[in-house]
């Protein structure tokens, strides 16, 4: 399923997308978990992965420690042009 919105995304905010979902299943970690870590509903979850919320800094600090990675793990790879 393609969101409208995740279309207006640069590349590297794609990459930074895949890497955000990699994060939580190398983490072994269902979007319910890591809801509940957040205290948020599971949604908000689905939402930052599919691109149809934006992750700001405080959220990708938090997802960086549920996940045990580096903030720098979300962003290898990420090409910027």
């Amino acid at each position: 399923m393609i969101c409208f919105m995740n279309i207006i995304y640069s590349k590297a905010y794609k990459q930074f997308l895949k890497r955000l979902y990699l994060a939580r299943e190398l983490s072994g970690l269902t979007q319910e978990r890591v809801a509940q870590q957040l205290q948020k509903p599971q949604s908000f979850v689905a939402k930052c992965e599919l691109g149809d919320r934006k992750v700001n800094v405080i959220d990708l600090f938090k997802f960086s420690k549920i996940y045990n990675v580096s903030i720098d793990f979300f962003y290898e790879g990420v090409e910027i042009n």
